[in-house]
C-alpha cells in the first residue's frame, strides 16, 4: 500500500506520524512511503533521514495525498489538509469528533474512511495509542502550570514544591488515568500537596500507596468545589473515551479560586472537563477568565515534537501495518477504532456524541 505521511499545518505542532525507523519497517512489510517534505523537521528528522530508509519524498502536500491511500498524521485535519482528502483516502489519526461536529459533516461528505488513534481499544478495552500522549500531556501539565503561576506569566507568585520556610502550592488533578496519574506524580515529586478525584477505587489507592504527599478522594461535586477553591494549580484529566468530556467544574467553582491560580485542562480536545475552558494553540496558549489563567492549547504535547513523535510512532506503527494489509477492518480493536466508514458516522460513541 501507499502511505503518506503529511507535514502537521496545525499552530506550532512539530510531531510527525512515523519517524524514519518506523518508515523503514513498513517499506520492509512491501509498503510504499512517501513523507511530505519537511514532515519531520521539528522532531529532528531531515528528509535526508527518511530518503535513507527508502521513504520517496513529495513536494509539497498536494502530491503526498496524490499518491497516498493510507494518511497517517498526528492531529485532526485542518482546512489545508480537507481540500486534499479524498474519498479513496484512509486517515489514521487522533480525530477528537465528539467535540467537532463540523469536522465529522465535512469527513463525511468527502465519504472517507477514519479511524481515530483515541477509539482503537486493546483486548482489555483500554486505549493504547492514546496511552503515551496522555503521559506526556500529565506531565507538561505540571511543568508548564508551574510555569504559569510565576508572577511575570500572571501567576501567584509561589514556587509549587515550597521550601523550608515557605508553604507548598496545592495541586489539585481530577481524574487519575495515564494523564491524570502522571500529572500527580510529578506534582508530587516537587513536593505539593497534591490532591487527586477519581471515581476507580483502584486508581484511588495506587495515587494514594504513591506518595504520602497525595490524597486520593472519591469524586463528589462538594468535595471537588471545596478543594477547587483552594488550588493553586487545577489539572482536568477526565477522560470518557470517545464522548464529549464531562462538565465537572462550574464557572461558579472557578470564581471561588484565588487570583493568579492556574487552570491547565488536559481534556480540552474533548471538549473540556471545565465549564470556562475553550482551545487555544502555542501561539496564545493562554487567557484570564474570572482571575485565573486558563490553558487549553489543544495539542499540548506538541511542544516536545521529538519525545511525543518517537513514543507515537512506537504504538501506532503495529496497527499501520495492519491497516495497510487486507481484512483490517474484521479485527475487533481496530473496528472499535472506526469513526466514519465510507463517509458515514460508524461508531456508536460518536454517534451518541453528536446527537
Amino acid at each position: 500500500m501507499k502511505i503518506g505521511v503529511p507535514k502537521e499545518i496545525k499552530t506550532l505542532e512539530g510531531r510527525v506520524g512515523l519517524i524514519p525507523a518506523a518508515c523503514a519497517d513498513l517499506i520492509k512489510q512491501g509498503n510504499e512511503l512517501w513523507v511530505q517534505s519537511g514532515a519531520g523537521l521539528l522532531s529532528g528528522y531531515s528528509d535526508e533521514d527518511y530518503t535513507a530508509q527508502g521513504a520517496r519524498i513529495a513536494a509539497d502536500a498536494a502530491a503526498l495525498y496524490c499518491e497516498a491511500q493510507l494518511i497517517v498524521k498526528v492531529k485532526e485535519p485542518l482546512a489545508g489538509d480537507l481540500q486534499h482528502l479524498q474519498k479513496h483516502h484512509l486517515l489514521f489519526c487522533y480525530l477528537h469528533l465528539a467535540a467537532n461536529a463540523a469536522l465529522a459533516k465535512q469527513l463525511c461528505q468527502i465519504g472517507l474512511t477514519a479511524v481515530a488513534f483515541e477509539t482503537v481499544t486493546d483486548h482489555r478495552g483500554r486505549l493504547p495509542l492514546l496511552a503515551p500522549m496522555s503521559d506526556i500531556a500529565g506531565r507538561l501539565s505540571v511543568q508548564i502550570g508551574t510555569h504559569l503561576l510565576h508572577s511575570p506569566q500572571g501567576g501567584r507568585g509561589l514556587m509549587l514544591g515550597g521550601m523550608a520556610l515557605a508553604d507548598r502550592g496545592r495541586v489539585v488533578v481530577l481524574g487519575v488515568g495515564r494523564a491524570g496519574g502522571a500529572a500527580a506524580r510529578l506534582a508530587s515529586d516537587l513536593g505539593a500537596r497534591v490532591t487527586v478525584f477519581d471515581k476507580n477505587p483502584l486508581r484511588l489507592e495506587e495515587l494514594h500507596n504513591y506518595s504520602p504527599n497525595i490524597a486520593a478522594l472519591y469524586a463528589y461535586h462538594h468535595t471537588i468545589a471545596e478543594a477547587v477553591s483552594k488550588a493553586d494549580l487545577l489539572i482536568g484529566a477526565v477522560l470518557l473515551p470517545g464522548l464529549h468530556a464531562p462538565r465537572i467544574v462550574t464557572e461558579a467553582m472557578v470564581k471561588t479560586m484565588q487570583t493568579g491560580s492556574v487552570i491547565m485542562d488536559i481534556s480540552v480536545d474533548q471538549g473540556g472537563c471545565v465549564e470556562t475552558i475553550h482551545a487555544t494553540d502555542y501561539a496564545n496558549p493562554t487567557y484570564v477568565q474570572h482571575g485565573v489563567v486558563h490553558f487549553g492549547v489543544t495539542n499540548m504535547p506538541g511542544a516536545v515534537p521529538r519525545t511525543s513523535s518517537q513514543a507515537l510512532s512506537a504504538v501506532i506503527t503495529p496497527y499501520v501495518q495492519r491497516l495497510a494489509t487486507p481484512g483490517w477492518a474484521l479485527e475487533k480493536d481496530l473496528q472499535n477504532g472506526i469513526n466514519i466508514r465510507d463517509g458515514k458516522i460508524d461508531n456508536p460513541l460518536i454517534e451518541q456524541a453528536l446527537a
